[in-house]
């Protein structure tokens, strides 16, 4: 006979992720734990601790593939019905909009690796392209990130017309392009290659030179100007 199976409640409280919590700290929670707690409860044959290891196995525990996943891959899960897949969506949400709060005017942009971090948030768990632009001061402190257009999985549009009213209007000194793979390849396309030359051509017509590219993916990025493509 298999031993029986102890639920959450009967396990020692320094082991239940709501009493660790209160106990040790929001710190000493594994991921796992972090999302049962959201979750609450896990089937008839796992507890929300085990629940949440296989969510997270599933995505090779990498909370930026987990925020990606919408409420129906949530919801194949055993024991995740709506009410917990849009809690756990939910909580991933705020976790992203925590880091796009940060005051943007505050953050010069010194390198491409800082051009990806000020743009990583809003580009990386995106199961479809985006193309946003960074306008900067003469310092190189950034004014606005703007969000130009959405796309598909394979592509998106971007208007210089609309890409360099905004940098009038702001009276921005330069702009950084960027866009995400969602499949995670940074390789350029013909077609990144061949915008990004139209557009930097349009940029040193209106003295708002195109400082870089950057192609987000899977917590990496290419950037144009390091790889000398500009």
């Amino acid at each position: 006979m298999q031993p029986e199976k102890l639920n959450i409640k009967q396990w020692a409280e320094e082991d239940r992720p709501r009493e660790k919590l209160l106990l040790k700290g929001k710190n000493a929670l594994s991921d796992a734990e972090l999302i049962a707690i959201l979750i609450g409860s896990g089937n008839k044959t796992e507890t929300a601790v085990e629940l949440s290891k296989k969510i997270l196995a599933s995505v090779n525990n990498d909370l930026n593939q987990l925020a990606k996943l919408n409420l129906n891959d949530l919801m194949q899960f055993n024991g995740i019905g709506e009410a917990k897949a849009i809690t756990i969506a939910a909580a991933l949400e705020l976790g992203r909009r925590r880091k796009e709060s940060i005051e943007e005017k505050k953050i010069k942009i010194g390198s491409s690796k800082n051009a990806y971090e000020s743009i990583n948030d809003v580009l990386s768990d995106l199961p479809h392209e985006e193309f946003w632009v960074l306008y900067l001061t003469r310092k190189n402190e950034i004014i606005k990130r703007e969000n130009i257009s959405k796309g598909g999985v394979t592509g998106t549009v971007a208007d210089g017309k609309i890409i360099f009213k905004n940098a009038v209007n702001l009276l921005a000194s330069s702009v950084i392009l960027c866009h995400n793979h969602p499949s995670g390849n940074l390789k350029p396309s013909e077609a990144d290659i061949k915008l990004t030359k139209k557009l930097k051509e349009i940029g040193l017509l209106m003295d708002t030179p195109v400082v870089d590219h950057i192609i987000v993916g899977n917590n990496n990025y290419f950037s144009f100007a390091d790889e000398n493509l500009l």
